[in-house]
């Protein structure tokens, strides 16, 4: 986008634009299921929508968060 605004990719196909976003909430142990991980609450969509990813990754790419950091490869011979 021209203005800086970011696309966050939700899972399930799904796109927003960062700047819409203004509620996350990790679902409980019972109601996930099939890649079900959070609701994202959405500027103009009355409904929260349904993302595979966590909470965390979510607001990682919306520049929340700093991504995880990957650990380090290591040896596979320790001997």
């Amino acid at each position: 986008m021209a203005d800086g605004t970011k696309m966050v990719f939700l899972g399930f196909g799904k796109y927003v634009r960062s700047d819409r976003i203004y509620a996350l909430e990790p679902l409980a142990g019972g109601e996930r299921g099939g890649g079900q991980r959070t609701r994202v609450w959405v500027e103009g969509i009355p409904e929260a929508v349904i993302a595979s990813r966590s909470e965390r990754a979510i607001l990682a790419d919306m520049g929340v968060l700093p991504p995880r950091a990957k650990p380090a490869a290591q040896e596979e011979n320790l001997f």
